[in-house]
C-alpha cells in the first residue's frame, strides 16, 4: 500500500462523528444541520430537463476534454464574469467532475517529486489541499487567517526560503470557511510571488458566485492576470464549479481554466485517470453556466437568510457578515468541541468545529475557538436553528 496514506488525517465529518458518539440529543427537537456545505436550495428545472432529454447519450463514450461547445460555454462565461479577453476554450478551459476531484488530481500532475517539495494552504482549509499534497509526495505548508489578517491568509509570514521551495499554492476566494474575499491587488501580489519563484497558483473559486452585493462580485485569479496585462494566464489556474452556484452537487460538474501549458499536461494525466464527464452532464452543463437568473435568485435566498440569522444571533455570539459564501464562523465562548457537543446534546444542531479544518501550527490553531455554520437549509430551518443557539447561550 502507498505509505503517504498513513499521513491522512480523519476527514472531519469522521471527527464529528466520533465527538458526538457518547450523546444523544433531545428527540423532541427536529435535527438540524449546519455541519456540512450541501446546498439545499432547489436544482434549477431546466438542469434537469436537459439530464433527462439527453439520456440517449449514455451510449456514448465521452471526451475526456468534454465537448467543444461545453468548453466554448465555459469561455464565455469565464470572459464576461471576470472581465476576461478571448479564452481559447480549445487549451485554456477543461471540465472536470467537480472541483474536489479536479483539486485533489491536479496536485498529482503539479508536483515533482523531490526532496523538500512544498505544497502551501490556506489555515483553516479545505482537506483535499492536505491530502492531495501529501499523496503527491509533498510535505505541507499552512498559512494561518485570522481576525488579524481580516481572516485571509497571512502571506506576509511566508518567507522566501518558503516561496522558493513552493511548487504549489492552494488559495480559496471566497474561502472556505471564513467568507473572506481575496482584494485584486493582493491576487495580483501572488500573481508576482508565482513569477518570481515559479510555482502554481491553484485559484479554489468554487464559492464565487454567492456574495452579496450585485455591484461588486468577488475578483478572480485570471481576472487579476488580465487586468496587470498577463493574459497568458501563466502560472495561474482557477476552478469553479456548479455545485455551489446552481444547487448542483449531485452533478459533479465544473471546470478548470487558465496557463495553457499546465492544462495541457493536466490533460494528459486525466486521460490516464479516466474521469471524462458523462454525456448527458455536458448538455446539463451548458445550459445552467448560459443562464445567470437562477444564480441571481440564489443569492438572494442567502441573503434573506443571512439577514434573518444575524439579526437573531446579534448580542448572544460574536459573528459577523462574511465577504461572501455561505458560511458563518463565529467566535465561541469556549473551545468549539466543546461548543458543538452542548449544541447538539441540547439543541440537536450539528456544527463543525473549526479546529477540523485547521492544523496545529507555531502561532496554535487558529480555529481552536470558531465553528462553521452553513446556512444552507431553508430560510425557516436556518431560524429555527439561530433561535435554539440563542436560546442555548443564553441560559448558559
Amino acid at each position: 500500500m502507498n505509505p503517504d496514506l498513513d499521513k491522512l488525517q480523519p476527514y472531519p465529518f469522521e471527527k464529528l462523528r466520533q465527538l458526538f458518539a457518547d450523546l444523544e440529543a433531545p428527540t423532541a427537537k427536529s435535527a438540524i444541520a449546519l455541519s456540512i456545505g450541501e446546498p439545499k436550495h432547489p436544482a434549477p428545472r431546466f438542469v434537469l430537463q436537459s439530464l433527462q432529454q439527453n439520456l440517449d447519450k449514455l451510449s456514448q463514450y465521452p471526451l475526456s476534454r468534454g465537448t467543444a461547445k461545453l468548453r466554448s460555454t465555459i469561455g464565455h462565461w469565464l470572459e464576461k464574469r471576470f472581465a476576461l479577453p478571448e479564452i481559447d476554450p480549445e487549451c485554456q478551459v477543461l471540465p472536470v467532475n467537480g472541483t474536489r476531484e479536479a483539486l485533489f488530481a491536479f496536485a498529482q500532475a503539479v508536483v515533482e517529486r523531490k526532496p523538500g517539495a512544498l505544497v502551501l494552504s490556506p489555515n483553516p482549509f479545505y482537506q483535499i489541499y492536505e491530502g492531495a499534497a501529501l499523496l503527491a509526495g509533498a510535505r505541507t505548508g499552512f498559512i494561518n487567517c485570522t481576525e488579524a489578517t481580516g481572516y485571509l491568509p497571512d502571506f506576509d509570514s511566508v518567507s522566501d526560503d518558503q516561496w522558493r521551495d513552493c511548487q504549489l499554492l492552494y488559495i480559496c476566494s471566497p474561502g472556505n470557511p471564513t467568507g473572506a474575499v481575496i482584494p485584486m491587488e493582493r491576487l495580483q501580489w501572488l500573481i508576482g510571488k508565482a513569477r518570481e519563484f515559479d510555482f502554481v497558483i491553484a485559484s479554489d473559486e468554487c464559492y464565487s458566485e454567492i456574495y452579496f452585493d450585485e455591484s461588486a462580485p468577488p475578483p478572480g485569479l485570471l481576472q487579476a492576470c488580465a487586468a496587470m496585462g498577463a493574459t497568458d494566464f501563466r502560472n495561474c489556474v482557477v476552478f469553479h464549479s456548479l455545485s455551489k452556484r446552481s444547487n448542483l452537487p449531485g452533478l459533479r460538474s465544473g471546470f478548470v481554466a487558465g496557463d495553457a501549458d499546465i492544462l495541457e499536461r493536466f490533460a494528459l494525466y486525466r486521460t490516464y485517470h479516466g474521469c471524462a464527464m458523462p454525456p448527458h452532464h455536458q448538455v446539463a452543463s451548458i445550459a445552467a453556466w448560459q443562464d445567470e437568473s437562477h444564480v441571481v435568485q440564489n443569492r438572494l435566498r442567502y441573503r434573506e437568510k443571512f439577514e434573518a440569522v444575524l439579526g437573531i444571533l446579534d448580542g448572544v455570539l460574536e459573528v459577523g457578515m462574511p465577504d461572501a459564501g455561505f458560511y458563518l464562523w463565529p467566535l465561541t465562548p469556549m473551545p468549539a468541541t466543546e461548543f458543538a457537543r452542548e449544541l447538539f446534546a441540547r439543541e440537536h444542531i450539528t456544527v463543525l468545529p473549526g479546529c477540523y479544518l485547521a492544523r496545529d501550527t507555531g502561532e496554535g490553531n487558529p480555529a481552536d475557538y470558531r465553528v462553521r455554520m452553513a446556512l444552507v437549509a431553508d430560510i425557516a430551518q436556518c431560524v429555527e436553528a439561530a433561535g435554539r443557539i440563542k436560546r442555548y447561550l443564553e441560559s448558559r
